[in-house]
């Protein structure tokens, strides 16, 4: 039980030990210093609260400003006074100490904190507030946070909405931090005035930092939410139509949700026809079409909901009738215009679209609204701006009136439309032919002719002079008397409905001009041919080859250079010479393939043959690389026409000699075949030996199959030996090459490795390796191309065997081919009747006389590490010998 001041009052109450003295005359001498003191409640710390309390009563009675002893001496209270019941006096005499600690210090917001926490425990609600209000009273402006924090926290755990709304009414005047939660508090318990009113308090503060990390955009939209759905409890003072509108010019994303929220408070009020004009300003307003799809659909859903309503409540009277089919047609108008809606909003994001104003006049089907859509259209539309052609308004427009048979409002609209300022020139002459094409329709065929002549009346040279040193601000009424697609209209109704004298003028015009294209030209041309002026079509060939460069020359050289042939044949061939010479001369080299060509079939049927010869002679050292191939089967082929199949044996050789090795094979297979086909097999022998050095085993299969085929039906075991002998060459050369390149990519991946014996070698020694099974796989191929071979039965040059060889015989190898040859030679001669062994031996005899060296292999195929150990490289026979004693 704590002791009361009364008691603390009289003599001590407490037994003092020997121990207490000291500290007993410590406080006695110096009872004013607060060290004294707490070495004595130090020393006290294990007596019972009893002993203590009296200590700090007295303690506090010598020191009553002393803040570290009243702060020790409450905590001990407040701890003894817990588990305690609500009815005990302790608590009583806790709050009067708290109290009597306030007077001497009330500047301490802790002892303000302790003791509202220790009412709340406490329950006390009224003497709790008051408490915190005589604390806010009492400390410094600076030090409110600390107890505002504690105040707003005990007031919402309180939950009595008049209280927490005064409290906060109060803490926003010092600070508005806390004002978000004040809302949502405010929201939760249905005080929306009170809510929109701190929401358009923090909405209209620029400086406003939302501290749950909304954006001014978010608070505006809760805003308008608020204040549109909930349009009763909002007080009259709030003008919400003036704050939504507000937000039309900030919040520009979001203007279509905020007609629909200004549309939704005013048909929550029973505001109908407001409610309607309000969405159909927002339908002609929006600019994007997010924004028409939500004002349109909460119109119609408006619309149908209130029709449905209605419907339900009608007593089939007239009134009510009447009002229902109103009510119907402006739903229905309403559903039909929403795809004009979707282009007035497209148009109102870009007015010069043209494209967009055509979409729209296709929308309407009564002409009047037609003629004023293109009408809006051509007086909104900047034609320096616009997206589109914008002569395809003012042709757009004269249809419509075109259609009606208002021929004199058309002409009139095209008359317009010529001096209307337009961008392009191209855009002027589309309204000229426009204009013509008109009265083509109309049949007024001379009508037509003057528009165009009008068109391409050429200005006074002063002005025209003026406009050459001027670049810019040219107009294009000023340059479209050089329109192209006005002449060539021009030109083509001359020669339908003209003489041949306008129509003259007019394409000689165009080329005093300048202004003439290829196909004019031979137009021009074809023109003067089908009136019999041959010769003036031929000048109109030659003006048109000087005005033009390659590569457009080429087709009208070679329009020109037909039609003369053709005109003349041989009767002018001198004149044909030199302008084929003249043309090949300006001609590229990519494209005067077919100039020679022209030029070889002229000698052909109208010159001499030897002068045919001799251009396409020409042609193989003139044409590109790229053609030279088709230029030398060409020749080939006239030249076996023309002077016989042995003449293209000097053609052949100079395609070998100039034909870059990609062709070489093919000509060489070619030139191989003729030399078959004429008995030449010894020529064509030499053909394949020498195109086997472009011809790679691996690829290029199909030369070594054919000259396979070739020794197999032409040849001999000797020559059959040779081919796979420059096979195996060619493939090791190719393999070389290949190696190579790969030796040098091991290279740079790695400088050095070691081989089985852990002697280190170079990474080239590798590529011997690769070399060396590369000749041992050539070697097995080799020994199976003969076994094959001597089945098919041949013999050796001039000597025809009629025994076959034994399927099972084995290969010994190129290196012992003599040798086999001789065993095989006599032991077929024990076999053969009289006359045969006679002949074989003295085959036999002719061989044995021959001395074969032998030579080493190069160091390319085996390597140079086994020739510099010394080592013996083995033939085929003492590898087999090897083998057989391994066995």
């Amino acid at each position: 039980m704590a002791i009361t001041e009364e008691q603390a009052s009289k003599d001590y109450a407490i037994t003092l030990d020997e121990e207490d003295l000291a500290y007993e005359e410590d406080v006695l001498r110096n009872q004013y210093s607060v060290k004294s003191w707490t070495k004595y409640l130090d020393h006290k710390l294990n007596s019972v609260p009893h002993n203590r309390f009296i200590i700090y009563q007295r303690a506090i009675r010598e020191l009553p400003s002393s803040y570290k002893l009243w702060y020790s001496y409450l905590k001990e209270l407040i701890i003894y006074s817990n588990y305690r019941s609500p009815n005990d006096p302790i608590f009583n005499f806790i709050n009067q100490t708290f109290e009597k600690c306030l007077f001497y210090l009330h500047k301490m917001p802790r002892i303000w904190l302790e003791y509202s926490s220790f009412l709340i425990k406490q329950k006390k609600i009224t003497q709790t507030r008051r408490t915190f209000d005589r604390a806010l009273q009492s400390l410094p402006l600076l030090q409110h946070d600390r107890i505002w924090k504690s105040y707003l926290n005990f007031v919402r755990e309180v939950n009595i909405p008049e209280v927490v709304i005064r409290v906060y009414r109060r803490y926003l005047k010092y600070d508005t931090i806390h004002i978000e939660d004040y809302i949502e508090y405010l929201i939760e318990k249905g005080f929306l005035e009170e809510a929109s009113k701190c929401l358009v308090r923090i909405v209209n503060d620029e400086h406003f930092t939302s501290q749950k990390g909304k954006s001014r955009h978010q608070l505006w939209m809760q805003l308008c939410d608020i204040i549109s759905k909930n349009p009763k409890e909002i007080d009259q003072s709030i003008d919400v139509e003036s704050i939504i509108r507000n937000g039309f010019q900030i919040f520009i994303d979001e203007v279509g949700h905020l007609w629909t929220a200004l549309g939704n408070y005013f048909i929550r009020i029973g505001m109908f026809e407001k409610a309607r004009s309000i969405f159909e300003e927002g339908l002609n307003t929006v600019m994007t079409v997010r924004d028409l799809s939500q004002i349109w659909d909460a119109y119609t859903k408006f619309e149908e909901s209130y029709l449905t309503a209605l419907i339900k409540k009608s007593d089939s009277n007239d009134e009510q009738n009447f009002e229902l089919e109103l009510l119907m047609e402006r739903f229905t108008h309403l559903i039909s215009r929403r795809a004009l809606l979707v282009s007035s909003v497209l148009l109102r994001q870009n007015p010069n679209n043209v494209s967009e104003w055509h979409k729209r006049a296709k929308l309407l089907t009564d002409p009047k609204e037609i003629v004023e859509t293109y009408t809006t259209a051509l007086k909104t539309v900047d034609s320096k701006q616009a997206t589109n052609p914008i002569n395809t308004l003012w042709y757009a427009l004269a249809k419509v009136y075109e259609r009606e048979d208002d021929i004199d409002s058309v002409r009139k609209i095209f008359e317009k439309a010529i001096v209307y300022p337009f961008r392009s020139v191209e855009e002027l002459a589309n309204i000229y032919c426009d204009y013509a094409e008109m009265e083509l329709r109309q049949k007024q065929y001379n009508r037509a002719r003057q528009i165009l002549r009008r068109a391409v009346e050429s200005p006074p040279q002063s002005l025209i002079r003026k406009l050459k040193n001027l670049k810019e601000n040219i107009l294009p009424s000023q340059r479209v008397y050089k329109s192209i697609r006005i002449w060539s209209f021009l030109t083509d109704l001359e020669e339908s409905l003209g003489t041949f004298e306008s129509t003259k003028e007019c394409y000689e015009k165009m080329i005093d001009l300048k202004i003439i294209t290829p196909q004019i030209i031979i137009n021009y041309a074809e023109f003067l041919e089908q009136n019999k002026y041959f010769e003036d079509a031929f000048r109109a060939y030659e003006k048109g080859l000087h005005f033009f460069e390659n590569p457009f020359v080429l087709d009208l050289w070679i329009i020109y250079l037909t039609k003369f042939v053709k005109r003349y044949g041989g009767k002018k061939l001198e004149r044909a010479r030199d302008l084929f010479e003249q043309a090949i001369s300006k001609a590229p080299a990519d494209s005067v393939i077919v100039l020679y060509v022209l030029y070889a079939r002229l000698e052909e049927q109208y010159g001499l043959a030897r002068h045919a010869m001799a251009i396409y002679d020409r042609a193989t050292r003139a044409v590109s690389s790229d053609d030279k191939y088709k230029m030398y089967m060409l020749y080939i082929s006239r030249a076996s026409e023309l002077f016989g199949v042995t003449r293209t044996r000097e053609i052949y050789e100079k395609a070998i000699e100039s034909l870059p090795e990609s062709n070489v094979k093919d000509i060489c297979l070619r030139f191989a075949d003729m030399e078959r086909k004429l008995g030449e097999i010894d020529r064509a022998r030499a053909i394949y030996i020498h195109s086997s050095q472009f011809c790679d085993p691996n690829t290029e299969k199909k030369f070594w199959q054919t000259w396979h085929e070739f020794e197999v039906r032409h040849g001999n075991e000797e020559t059959f030996r040779e081919m796979l002998r420059i096979k195996r060459s060619v493939q090791a050369q190719f393999n070389t090459q290949v190696n190579l390149m790969s030796a040098e990519m091991i290279a740079e991946n790695s400088k050095a490795e070691t081989d089985e014996n852990g002697i280190q070698r170079k990474p080239f020694d590798n590529m011997i390796e690769l070399e060396r099974q590369a000749q041992t796989i050539a070697e097995k191929r080799s020994a199976s191309d003969i076994d094959k071979y001597r089945l098919n039965q041949f013999t050796k040059s001039q000597t025809k065997s009629k025994n076959i060889n034994n399927p099972d015989e084995i290969n010994l190898g190129e290196e012992e081919n003599d040798d086999n040859d001789n065993d095989n030679d006599n032991n077929n001669g024990n076999d053969n009747n009289d006359n045969d062994s006679e002949s074989e031996s003295n085959e036999n005899e002719a061989q044995e006389s021959i001395d074969i060296e032998q030579r080493n292999l190069p160091e390319s195929i085996f390597g140079s590490k086994l020739l510099q150990q010394g080592e013996t490289i083995m033939g085929a026979k003492e590898r087999l010998k090897k083998r057989k004693q391994l066995n």
